[in-house]
């Protein structure tokens, strides 16, 4: 797993609350504390944000203000400004997994920057950055929320740290052939019983589908007795209400 120091997130003159509180919010899903602001229009703090962070208080409690990306960014050796466009800007362009890879593999500092939630990163913005990350998007509706932007690049490092897997759950192991076997049998005699095999002549065939179709499944030891349980139920006669 990545020694890197993990990337700092920049938003560049965000304009709701709410919008940075659901970065923050994806940001701490995946491992990322270290929010700065540039210019937010509605000043910091800003009470909206609290609640749409659904508790990422940390995030925001720590959050820094500063008066421009330069200055958001003079403590980072490398900048990746996070835009659809290039802008009229030559520059690398990364996609979300490159770059991520490129954090990992460094010894400094980087920054993700983001613009504001209408217009974006402007050009001096872009200039100022060291490579652009776009995401493979349809280029008919590019149209990603900031908060969706930043959990996409927060996502992609995260892959290259160790966060909590998903809890494995135990998967009961097939049953032996003979058990399923005798279920076989079992559901047989009771289709015989009731008169399925129509006409007779067709027996033979109906029994090998239906042998082909059970024996895909892959039962467990409780799935057969259950079948078991369920057929014998409908052997039964109907008890009245």
């Amino acid at each position: 797993m990545s020694a890197a120091l993990p990337p700092v997130i920049v938003l560049v003159r965000p304009q709701l609350g709410e919008n940075i509180g659901k970065a923050a919010r994806a940001m701490l899903n995946f491992g990322l504390t270290e929010l700065r602001l540039v210019t937010p229009r509605d000043g910091w703090p800003n009470p909206d944000a609290g609640p749409a962070s659904a508790g990422a208080d940390i995030v925001l409690a720590e959050a820094e203000v500063f008066g421009s990306l330069a200055d958001a960014v003079a403590d980072c050796t490398t900048i990746y400004a996070t835009t659809v466009r290039k802008r009229g800007v030559m520059k690398p362009v990364l996609t979300p997994e490159a770059a991520a890879r490129e954090v990992h593999a460094s010894a400094g500092r980087s920054a993700y920057v983001f613009g504001a939630e209408r217009s974006g990163l402007e050009t001096d913005d872009v200039a100022l950055a060291h490579a652009i990350v776009t995401v493979p998007i349809n280029p008919e509706f590019a149209s990603l929320n900031l908060a969706q932007a930043v959990i996409l690049l927060a996502y992609e490092w995260s892959k290259g740290i160790a966060l909590a897997s998903p809890p494995e759950v135990p998967l009961d192991p097939p049953a032996p052939h003979a058990e399923l076997e005798e279920f076989i049998q079992h559901l047989t005699r009771d289709l015989d019983a009731s008169g399925y095999f129509v006409p007779p002549e067709r027996t033979e065939a109906t029994l090998r589908t239906l042998r082909t179709a059970l024996t895909k499944t892959g039962w467990s030891h409780n799935d057969i007795r259950m079948m078991h349980g369920i057929i014998t139920a409908l052997g039964r006669t109907p008890r009245p209400r």
